[in-house]
């Protein structure tokens, strides 16, 4: 088959680089979900979707080459040029994972249903007729800030909806597929099906020893290259070389987690009279670490001191999955609190990626992580997810003034 002919049509630079950061990373969201559900429909939308990132990208170099006339805005495009760049890799390794669908390479069961329970998890569920969400759009359901569950995908019948937006309306029996915190996954399936939750246990036969290393490794490296890709942003946005260090370090870590896969699965084949059972570890495990590797292109840009064009900022912050940063005050209802008795993600749908606290930086805050005044929340989310945290966060009003 002879290669999709591109041709150039005029385009606005901002309106590209925030469909091009949205696309890679619903992508991402989408490709997990093709994975662990075992879906070809949702592995061919990421595969649909690479074609289009192609494209974007195209665009996105020849509106760059057309808009610079001095070397102070070619060297502010070039940073410009490298978030693309890198936005394009997370996008080749998402139809990476999707190609596990696809080319039905071999994925344990163990290992699906961990990432089902994994930090920021992904599930479906089928809508009730008699639930609340049944009729209704996601404008007035507000599933992020109800529940702490972002909703990239809906199955109606043989259609789909791929990153629905506010005016989208629910139907009953819609399959939703939605990610977020694993607090949220109860309240959006009880929201979603009317019944009470109870987790399924899947009956399988358990094909590999001591899976159970491999499958912890995968699991943390989904996680971190999820983590990577946003606080890559949070660096680019508040021009933060702390940040982009970390993204560093992580993407060292996701090297070091590759390779002691890549000697479990070395170790294992031996055992196992079927090797094709082995393939996809090593599959999701190269396109996990890919990931990063692009996240850290991005946060090269702070550690390199480029001048950053001021598109890029606008982008960010208006994008579908905006970026916070909120420093917490001393009569902050919020103060003293743990993040477990809190619930961050199930009251505002906003997941807090790291915590700056005094010179020291701490991510992925745990269940009994406490909040201390002054405090640098740095979160992601939607709009609205914003404006509940800040609301959550705020000073009470003294009536007495």
């Amino acid at each position: 088959m002879s290669p999709k002919e591109i041709r150039y049509t005029p385009r606005n630079m901002k309106d590209m680089l925030i469909e091009i950061k949205d696309t890679s990373e619903l992508m991402v969201d989408l490709a997990y979900s093709a994975m662990i559900y075992d879906n070809e429909d949702i592995a061919e939308e990421v595969v649909r979707l690479e074609d289009k990132m192609d494209t974007l990208y195209y665009h996105m170099k020849i509106t760059a080459m057309l808009s610079t006339r001095r070397v102070e805005e070619a060297e502010e495009m070039a940073g410009v040029l490298q978030i693309a760049q890198a936005s394009e890799g997370i996008a080749d390794a998402a139809g990476d994972i999707a190609k596990i669908v696809l080319m039905e390479m071999g994925i344990p069961m163990e290992l699906k249903l961990a990432l089902r329970e994994a930090a920021e998890t992904i599930v479906r569920a089928t809508v009730n007729p008699e639930s609340q969400v049944a009729g209704h759009t996601l404008g007035d359901i507000e599933l992020d800030t109800e529940t702490g569950m972002w909703l990239i995908a809906i199955r109606r019948q043989n259609d789909w909806i791929y990153n629905p937006n506010h005016e989208t309306r629910i139907r009953a029996d819609d399959v939703l597929f939605a990610r977020g915190h694993d607090e949220g996954v109860p309240i959006f399936a009880e929201l979603v099906t009317n019944e009470k939750y109870t987790p399924k246990e899947v009956k399988h036969e358990k094909m590999l020893q001591d899976l159970e290393k491999a499958v912890d490794i995968i699991v943390d490296m989904k996680d971190m290259a999820e983590m990577s890709v946003g606080l890559a942003y949070s660096a680019l946005l508040f021009n933060n070389e702390d940040i982009a260090e970390e993204v560093k370090a992580i993407e060292y870590k996701m090297d070091c987690m590759k390779h002691e896969l890549q000697h479990w699965v070395l170790q294992t084949a031996k055992h196992v009279s079927d090797v094709n059972q082995l393939r996809g570890l090593l599959h999701l495990a190269h396109a996990s670490e890919s990931i990063s590797d692009a996240a850290y292109a991005i946060a090269d840009i702070v550690l390199r001191g480029i001048e950053l064009h001021p598109i890029v900022t606008i982008a960010v912050r208006q994008s579908d999955e905006v970026i916070t940063r909120l420093t917490v005050e001393s009569c902050s209802p919020i103060v003293g609190k743990t993040f477990g008795q809190l619930k961050l993600e199930t009251e505002t749908g906003v997941y807090v990626m790291a915590i700056k606290r005094g010179e020291k930086w701490l991510y992925s805050p745990k269940k009994n992580t406490q909040v201390h005044a002054g405090d640098v929340l740095i979160a992601r989310g939607s709009h609205i997810g914003e404006e509940a945290l800040i609301e959550m966060c705020a000073c009470p009003l003294d009536v007495n003034r």
